[in-house]
């Protein structure tokens, strides 16, 4: 009742625009997005931030101080974004996939335009769907999209995006140079007086010029969000919309970029709300902060409930400026690019919870794009010359912890991990349950193998419905969450690993065949499991398969397990080739033997991260270094 009420005090208070059957007395929204950047504007207290138009924006709005994304990439994070859902939970959580949606799931513009929006998207999309297209979501995407094209008396919802804050603005001089052009000498950054260089990078020259760069390119975007503010106030639009403005996820440099800390999902977050928005709405006042927790899945459900539309129930989202306090915000990592690596995080207002599904992979996997990025090649050089900064200890490191645990307040870099320490055991105990309640209520699909997502998603009907379509969903997230663990639990937990090889559900048999490879020794130790093993290379399951060969090859039983590996490099399922081509990759000498089937695999792929990955280990075998594209 008083979100109604509410809604008929907002239509109430806005003025009429020009004159129109609908819509006139609802606000307008403007979305100013930003790729690659964490909060170094001069309005959230960096020293040397040169961004005057956005310290207006806050000047004149709110600035978020505890806002994040739920993932460090943008394509899972937009995915979130459009559809008001965890990415890991619709199954849009792996980079580059084209996931098909349930049919109830609608992008949130498409209850703007049914209440009479007028949206436009330039031009940026990266939803990881293909249906609905984009042509579907807005009225028009496109470079040329603009609010001012909409017709007489419609309200609108525009989104602009800058590019060129890129981590490839960063890595390639040209770009860096051509996004740059128009700032003057006094907008230019000397990199030697940099004080904020993250200490985990080694502190040389190279890297100090990127970092310079990550200034100067968040300058130009400034300068660029100027124009589209001054460009609102000369129509006489400014008190009439809702202005946000706010960045995909941390900064495109390593460490930062894909990676769940608050250097890669920690974003600034700024709006300007009309006053007469503030009316009807209990947000801070005119350059006020809100130190809230707002998720990036937040933003839609948000410009609805401005909008006086009431927010579909499934949306895992909330108003940020009406549904209170969140007690914690979640964050996924998946594939990033062509390399898995399953982790989970939750954050509090003060403490961060980091879950590694993985922690046999080590932080710094070879990813192609970050080798190519002069950040990461310095990290390289400084581990082979042992001269690696301690902060950087973690990063570097063959494995990774199972759990982290940090403290924002007294450790803003993340580098103290207090996961071991009896004086925080309650706190871990208590953000370990938060995130694996999150994880049973969305049915964490990272959990499943890409290929098997593959493999079942047609005949679901969406990925979605795989662990929601068949009986009790909750004993079978909680038994594959538990699979999951299980598998970096250590040698403990081998006759239950063995057991799992028998679960109705692929997905726990492939985490029971990954922790047997996990523990291979011990595996090998134990009476009957290269038969077991043996037997789940026929699983239909393609995942199932390589997870067991590559069992089976870490126990010294190569003459099966290669050969099922090898076999997988042609499947008809691609993911299917790409995590066979990763189990040789990780396999190093003891893969060997089927080098000339790696050769063979680089010849034709139906995407480019499998023949990364198989030129990286073919490259390793043979002591090359050709790198492709």
């Amino acid at each position: 009742m008083f979100r109604v009420c509410r809604a008929i005090l907002l239509l109430c208070l806005l003025p009429a625009a020009a004159p129109s059957s609908r819509g006139q007395e609802k606000p307008n929204f403007l979305w100013l997005s930003a790729e690659d950047i964490s909060a170094h504007l001069g309005c959230y207290g960096d020293p040397h931030a040169i961004t005057p138009n956005l310290d207006a924006l806050a000047a004149e709005g709110v600035r978020y101080t505890k806002a994040f994304t739920t993932a460090g990439v943008c394509a899972p994070c937009r995915s979130g974004i459009i559809t008001g859902m965890y990415q890991n939970g619709i199954g849009t959580h792996h980079m580059r996939c084209d996931t098909l949606l349930p049919g109830w799931l609608k992008p949130f513009p498409l209850y703007l335009r049914e209440a009479g929006y007028y949206c436009t998207n330039n031009a940026k999309t990266d939803y990881q769907f293909s249906k609905p297209d984009p042509s579907e979501i807005w009225d028009e995407v496109s470079s040329r999209a603009h609010w001012k094209n909409r017709p007489a008396g419609r309200p609108f919802f525009a989104v602009f995006n800058f590019t060129g804050c890129h981590e490839s603005s960063i890595a390639d001089a040209k770009k860096y140079q051509e996004v740059t052009k128009d700032l003057t000498p006094g907008q230019r950054q000397d990199p030697a007086k940099l004080t904020t260089l993250p200490p985990y990078y080694p502190d040389t020259p190279a890297v100090r010029e990127d970092w310079k760069r990550n200034y100067e390119l968040i300058t130009a975007m400034d300068a660029w969000a100027g124009k589209l503010i001054a460009e609102l106030k000369e129509a006489g639009e400014w008190e009439n919309t809702v202005v946000m403005f706010w960045s995909d996820h941390g900064t495109g440099l390593p460490r930062r970029k894909r990676w769940l800390y608050d250097s890669g999902t920690h974003i600034p977050l700024v709006v300007h709300f009309p006053e007469r928005v503030r009316v009807a709405f209990p947000t801070k006042a005119a350059g006020e902060i809100d130190d809230r927790l707002v998720s990036s899945i937040d933003f839609g459900p948000t410009l609805l409930d401005l909008a006086g539309i009431s927010v579909p129930k499934h949306l895992q989202g909330r108003s940020f400026v009406s549904d209170g306090r969140r007690s914690h915000v979640f964050g996924a990592r998946d594939r990033m690019d062509e390399r898995y690596d399953l982790i989970r995080t939750v954050r509090d207002e003060r403490y961060r919870y980091v879950r590694n599904f993985e922690p046999l992979k080590p932080c710094a996997q070879y990813i192609n794009t970050c080798e190519n990025g002069t950040t990461m090649r310095e990290i390289r050089s400084a581990i082979a010359a042992k001269t690696v900064p301690p902060a950087a200890a973690l990063y570097v490191a063959p494995v990774k912890p199972v759990e982290e645990l940090y403290d924002l307040q007294t450790d803003p870099h993340e580098l103290t991990n207090l996961a071991a320490d009896p004086a925080h055991s309650k706190k871990l105990a208590e953000l370990r349950a938060a995130l694996s309640s999150w994880q049973l209520e969305i049915g964490d699909l990272g959990l499943v193998p890409e290929s098997e997502i593959q493999r079942r998603e047609a005949a679901a009907g969406s990925a979605f419905a795989i662990l929601h379509s068949s009986g009790d969903r909750s004993k079978l997230v909680k038994d594959l969450t538990t699979a999951a663990v299980r598998a970096s639990g250590g040698a403990k937990g081998i006759e239950a690993m063995l057991s799992g090889l028998a679960h109705e559900e692929a997905a726990v048999r492939y985490w029971s065949a990954t922790g047997l490879g996990n523990y291979s020794a011990e595996t090998k130790a134990k009476a009957g499991s290269a038969a077991d093993l043996s037997e789940a290379l026929d699983d239909k399951s393609p995942g199932v398969s390589i997870a067991a060969a590559r069992a089976l090859c870490r126990m010294g039983l190569t003459s099966k397990g290669l050969g099922l590996l090898e076999k997988r490099l042609n499947d008809k399922n691609e993911w299917a080739r790409l995590e066979a081509a990763i189990a040789l990759d990780e396999l190093d000498d003891t893969a060997r033997p089927a080098l000339s089937a790696m050769k063979a695999g680089l010849k034709e792929q139906p995407n480019k991260y499998i023949i990364r990955v198989l030129n990286k280990a073919v490259n390793d075998l043979e002591g090359t270094s050709n790198r492709v594209p």
